[in-house]
């Protein structure tokens, strides 16, 4: 079986930044282990599987890491959305239009529209709500990242899963030099799937004011993602936690990100999230992309 595939890099508009994405637009040919296979060959922290949709949407997708499928993640979707955009499955976008994506975390919306010199760019909503999960030892996310406990603030929120569709483990640093030290200690990491955090995979942020607003760095070495260099869905649920924890009981916030400069793929993530008596009632993350190749894989 012959299968075209297309890969671009999301939340970048610059070619050989931003994250790897593989797409493969005509998947329903293809089993569940066959897509996993396909994933774990083309070796992206993500690979996503377009499907007929189920219950009247606009396409169903499957996401898979090179060792699991997950239920959502922000790139794939953002991705695939300027794929099937930019190859015209969408039409002509002479008005911005709204696509719906069925997904195993629900219905992912991904607004799609096009910006000055015809670049095509996305916006996904989160499928869910923020969700608060356990909170994490400072000592326990220090030694899975190679930092000293002194390294993580705890002043906002002490180290907080949170998740929009996909939970993440969230710390905040004290500098960006604290955030360009880390690194992945597999132990650690192995001790925090011990304690019941699991598969964990772990945001770092820093607060900065150099054109970005935050910087961040993301770690998942027992899913097979070393380092990430833009992750949509935890950045969606950093913006979901953020606002959360804002004493204001309404409002917009919005945030520009920077991930993956350590690794050489610098990425540029817009998140916003809106807020109504109290409660985070929408959060949204988008970006520019941009195709790399496409061709054929024979499975």
């Amino acid at each position: 079986m012959r299968l075209r595939y297309f890969i671009c890099d999301v939340f970048t508009d610059t070619r050989f930044g931003g994250n790897q994405l593989a797409v493969l637009p005509e998947a329903d040919r293809l089993a569940g282990g066959q897509m996993q296979q396909i994933a774990r060959e083309f070796n992206f922290s993500e690979s996503t599987f377009v499907l007929p949709p189920e219950a009247g949407n606009s396409r169903r997708v499957r996401i898979f890491t090179p060792m699991s499928e997950v239920p959502f993640a922000g790139h794939p979707n953002v991705g695939t959305a300027f794929v099937l955009a930019t190859t015209g499955v969408f039409g002509s976008l002479a008005a911005p239009t709204t696509v719906t994506f069925e997904e195993k975390a629900g219905l992912v919306a991904v607004s799609v529209h096009k910006r000055t010199g015809e670049r095509i760019w996305c916006e996904l909503r989160a499928p869910q709500s923020v969700a608060l999960g356990a909170t994490v030892p400072v000592r326990s996310v220090a030694a899975a990242v190679s930092l000293s406990a002194d390294d993580i603030l705890t002043t906002t929120h002490t180290p907080q899963v949170a998740s929009v569709g996909l939970p993440f483990v969230f710390a905040e640093l004290k500098d960006r030099a604290a955030l360009e030290r880390a690194r992945p200690n597999i132990s650690g990491f192995e001790s925090l799937a011990a304690e019941g955090i699991g598969p964990p995979f772990v945001h770092l942020y820093v607060r900065t004011a150099d054109g970005f607003d935050i910087r961040t760095r993301m770690f998942a070495p027992l899913d097979g993602i070393i380092e990430d260099p833009a992750t949509g869905s935890a950045n969606c649920a950093l913006a979901g936690l953020l606002s959360h924890l804002d004493e204001a009981p309404d409002g917009t916030f919005a945030w520009r990100i920077a991930q993956g400069v350590e690794m050489g793929r610098p990425s540029d993530l817009e998140a916003r999230t809106e807020k109504r008596d109290g409660a985070v009632v929408n959060v949204w993350i988008g970006g520019d992309c941009i195709l790399v190749s496409e061709g054929f894989i024979e499975v």
